[in-house]
């Protein structure tokens, strides 16, 4: 399908700084990052919002609505490569229609990134602006928190559409229950790799210690494991492996920590070449999305037997609460849904084993049946 394509009025002042595309307007630029993107994987809908008066510069990318309307959060963050963003938007978008297909969710895949300038300011009327962008598309697609969004942001933009999930009368902060998820995968994920479901004593590596990781991090302490903790804010890891009674380190080594299992809980794109090379761990399984940087890296882990949860598989009790209202299922329907990441994951690893193919891959397999590709 060829993408449908909005709001590409050019600006007065390029936003590409340090880019070969420096010189051209945010439309054009974008434009031209965009369609030799080998990420764009037959998206529906490609939607640039560019509103002079707020400010707003952001892209909303709806990869497929066959199981229902595109669901996905939107993300504020400030890039130093724009194209970065629609990068982002792009992967991020085909990894909810996986995420929402494989959680056998009625929603499809969606996701919004708010291009934030580096100072990071977010204003009222780019909340609007945003939110009107939303409500144009009628419903097609269905926004919620993500990375640089807050609960008091997803209530300013439900006073300018319907289209949010997640509200605090609805299900809030989808922190927690990733992080349940999570918890609940990485004890699957030793159960098959190490031989044992018991915490007590594994030692697990976390990168990224936000709302996800530092949930799954205190319910691995609670089960009794042993923690290495990393974070871009040092001072919140120090705190935080001071108070569970493990130890800290800095981003740059935490993948390559000597442990028994990676959990990835921070921005994507970190499993790369050079850092699969370097991990000693026997498992790779946290929240963060699109952990893999080119997507080869999945049989790399699989070559050096490395046991891998595919991140959307894994990570999807967020959203199966954010989509909560859709059948007004209730904390106890919620974490009963959340239940069954483990069996799914297992039924990955073991079509993985029977196939000789990667985690990753067959997840993916299994996702594009269900959505119809």
């Amino acid at each position: 399908m060829v993408p449908e394509v909005a709001g590409s009025d050019p600006v007065d002042r390029p936003i590409f700084p340090d880019n070969a595309l420096r010189a051209l307007p945010f439309g054009e630029c974008i434009m031209s990052a965009f369609w030799n993107k080998a990420d764009f994987d037959d998206h529906e809908v490609v939607h640039f919002v560019n509103d002079r008066a707020s400010g707003l510069k952001a892209i909303i990318a709806i990869h497929s609505t066959h199981c229902g309307p595109a669901a996905g959060g939107t993300r504020f963050w400030h890039y130093e490569d724009p194209a970065a963003g629609m990068r982002d938007a792009l992967r991020l978008s085909r990894g909810m229609s996986y995420k929402n297909a494989m959680a056998n969710l009625p929603a499809g895949g969606g996701k919004a990134v708010i291009m934030a300038d580096e100072a990071r300011a977010k204003t009222p009327e780019m909340l609007t602006a945003f939110a009107r962008a939303v409500d144009e598309l009628g419903g097609k697609y269905i926004t919620a928190q993500d990375v640089g969004m807050s609960q008091d942001d997803m209530v300013a933009l439900s006073r300018a559409t319907d289209h949010v999930a997640g509200l605090p009368w609805e299900g809030g902060d989808p922190g927690p229950y990733t992080a349940r998820g999570v918890f609940l995968g990485v004890q699957a994920a030793a159960k098959r790799a190490l031989g044992t479901d018991n915490m007590a004593g594994i030692r697990v590596a976390i990168q990224g210690v936000g709302s996800v990781g530092g949930g799954v991090a205190r319910y691995l302490a609670d089960a009794g494991a042993k923690l290495t903790l990393a974070d871009v804010d040092s001072g919140r890891a120090d705190q935080l492996a001071s108070k569970l009674g493990g130890a800290a380190v800095s981003c740059d080594d935490i993948l390559a920590a000597d442990v028994d299992i990676v959990c990835p809980c921070a921005l994507g794109a970190i499993l790369t070449e050079q850092s699969v090379e370097a991990i000693k761990a026997k498992v790779v399984a946290g929240g963060a999305n699109n952990q893999l940087a080119t997507g080869s890296e999945g049989r790399m882990l699989l070559e050096r037997g490395i046991l891998y949860a595919p991140d959307y598989v894994i990570n999807a009790g967020g959203i199966i609460n954010v989509l909560r209202h859709i059948d007004q299922a209730d904390d106890e329907q919620i974490n009963a849904r959340i239940d069954l990441i483990p069996g799914r994951l297992e039924s990955v690893w073991a079509e993985s084993e029977a196939s000789g193919l990667p985690a990753d891959e067959v997840a993916d397999r299994m996702a594009r049946n269900i959505i119809g590709r």
